[in-house]
């Protein structure tokens, strides 16, 4: 029992490194003071965001780390850079130092390297303390990561609210001292025992329980908000304590086991709507892949090199059957993968609709500037960071709803991408203070679900053995839209004096909707073009969806 109670203490640390290393959601908080004191233009501030996404191009080097030191080390390691990273940048805001801009460009890539190197830690806790539960574990964990933006707000303003530094300040210390905190149940990592049935139900079990309290911190940071640092302090002490509230889940493992004859008997559910993650999913699924490899190899790679399946394989237009995926989970390298016409619309749905939203999250300062709402700048990072954080949570919806509604996990994502176009062609045509609040939780709501998601779809779709390598390449969508989009936003703002100019410091201020109306309508189609991809990506994978679930429930039944 010690050891079972140590993997929950690892999965509360978990969290709470997930929940403090967010730290690239709060920049625009102080982006508007930062492009003032640099004395920067738009395109160059924009730059400055996509350095911080281009530090996921290099996450594999936290792969590489792993190789050659100990995992408390990554973590720290990964502590260091965040501190160095922001540490000097609010030195440079409180101009004790002047540095030039590419060595603040420097520094926002160091940051954004951090945060990939916890995530990488984050993801080998999950993987190595909880095998039959793992996606249940990584979708928490990594719900979290979008609620940090909501929390380094109320610390910032329970202890200055009119200073936007300080959130460079907190953004170097808070993943430190976390790190400190964690270390301690990292290094009592218990050893991974077999789990019973039983004792995989249970754990189900407190999975829901969590995701429960997951989603009361939710709306606790979503609904109550700080007027003055007064208030912002006793909602800021009310939030640690939620987070706090889960390392009792050790005592009551211990009581559980005293009182097990007793009591948990009542709370047995044979007849369950929930179905979550099947404790020999995994093994089945590779069971089902070697059949399908040793009776139907040769027929597969006939389907795939001559594209002429039928309605067992992809049963739509030419378009549709071209190298369509026959088979769930089959581990492809790199070089098949990127060969793949489904890998491709993957990339595309990702690029047009989860990094678009983190674009729009980067330049929320400029927006709510722009359109006399400056002041409610906190609020709406806030109202982003909530929502990322119920789209994370809902992305394990299919795992809870399996029995009830299947549906291909493809097919989720493309549900998921719907609110996002309807968001930015609200938010073009309606710039008052409800639908810059509305188009801001849609598109919260639609990036949180589809971080969340990336990788079971990855996993599912592209093989569990390859996924570290193929998830890395899937992210390389992140820093090339943060750039793409972000000059195109630029450009639209940065545009000569038929739009309102301000001044604020020695940078130009564009005030006015028109500042971004025309770039909500082209996000608006660029999201769009990722619904259609996604939808087609749907179309082409559901047979193999649907082949795998056949076959798994007449094994079940015979």
């Amino acid at each position: 029992m010690a050891g079972q109670s140590r993997k929950w203490m690892i999965l509360v640390a978990t969290i709470w490194i997930q929940t403090f290393t967010g730290t690239n959601f709060d920049f625009s908080a102080y982006s508007s003071e930062l492009k003032a004191v640099l004395g920067v233009s738009q395109v160059q501030l924009n730059y400055l965001a996509t350095a911080s996404d281009l530090g996921k191009m290099f996450g594999w080097s936290s792969g590489l780390a792993l190789m050659y030191l100990p995992l408390w080390a990554v973590m720290f390691t990964a502590a260091l850079m965040g501190f160095i990273g922001y540490g000097v940048q609010w030195l440079v805001m409180q101009k004790v130092i002047v540095l030039p801009y590419f060595a603040v460009f420097l520094l926002c890539l160091l940051a954004g390297c951090s945060i990939c190197w916890f995530n990488t830690v984050c993801f080998i806790l999950c993987i190595k303390n909880f095998p039959s539960n793992q996606p249940l574990a990584l979708s928490l964990t990594v719900s979290f990561n979008g609620l940090s933006a909501a929390f380094y707000n109320l610390a910032a303003k329970s202890l200055n609210p009119s200073s936007t530094t300080l959130y460079l300040l907190l953004n170097a210390l808070i993943p430190l001292l976390t790190s400190v905190g964690a270390l301690f149940p990292i290094l009592l990592q218990p050893s991974v025992d077999v789990l019973s049935s039983d004792a995989v139900k249970r754990d189900q079990f407190i999975f829901i329980a969590l995701n429960l309290w997951a989603v009361v911190t939710g709306f606790y940071l979503f609904f109550l908000h700080s007027l003055n640092a007064a208030t912002a302090r006793f909602l800021f002490a009310g939030a640690m304590f939620l987070l706090v509230l889960p390392f009792g889940i050790p005592c009551v493992i211990y009581a559980r086991d005293w009182f097990h004859r007793t009591i948990y008997s009542s709370f047995q559910l044979p007849s369950s709507g929930f179905i979550l993650v099947d404790a020999d999913d995994h093994e089945f699924h590779k069971e089902l892949l070697s059949q399908e490899n040793n009776v139907d190899d040769s027929t597969v790679r006939i389907v795939s090199r001559q594209n002429t399946g039928t309605s067992e394989g992809c049963s739509c237009e030419t378009v549709m059957k071209k190298d369509c995926l026959t088979v769930l989970g089959e581990d492809h390298k790199a070089p098949i993968l990127l060969r793949r016409v489904d890998f491709w619309l993957y990339y595309l749905a990702y690029l047009c609709g989860g990094t678009i939203g983190l674009v729009y999250s980067n330049n929320l300062g400029q927006i709510a500037q722009s359109l006399g709402y400056y002041s409610m700048t906190s609020r709406l990072i806030t109202t982003y960071s909530s929502f990322s954080f119920f789209g994370r949570l809902l992305s394990a919806a299919p795992d809870f709803i399996r029995t009830k509604l299947y549906f291909a996990r493809t097919g989720w994502l493309a549900i998921a991408l719907l609110p996002m176009p309807m968001a930015y062609f609200l938010l073009a045509v309606n710039s008052g203070e409800a639908a810059v609040h509305v188009g801001t939780a849609l598109v919260g709501l639609t990036s949180g679900f589809i971080f969340a998601a990336a990788v079971s779809v990855t996993s599912e779709l592209f093989g569990p053995n390859s996924v570290g390598v193929n998830h890395n390449i899937l992210i390389t969508n992140i820093p090339i839209g943060s750039l793409v989009y972000g000059v195109l936003f630029a450009v639209v703002y940065d545009s000569p004096a038929e739009f309102g100019l301000g001044l604020m410091g020695d940078s130009l201020v564009c005030m006015g909707r028109k500042c971004y109306g025309l770039t909500f309508v082209f996000w608006g189609c660029i999201s769009i073009l990722g619904l259609a991809s996604s939808l087609l990506l749907f179309l082409r994978s559901r047979p193999a969806y649907d082949r795998f679930e056949q076959k798994k429930r007449s094994t079940i039944l015979y």
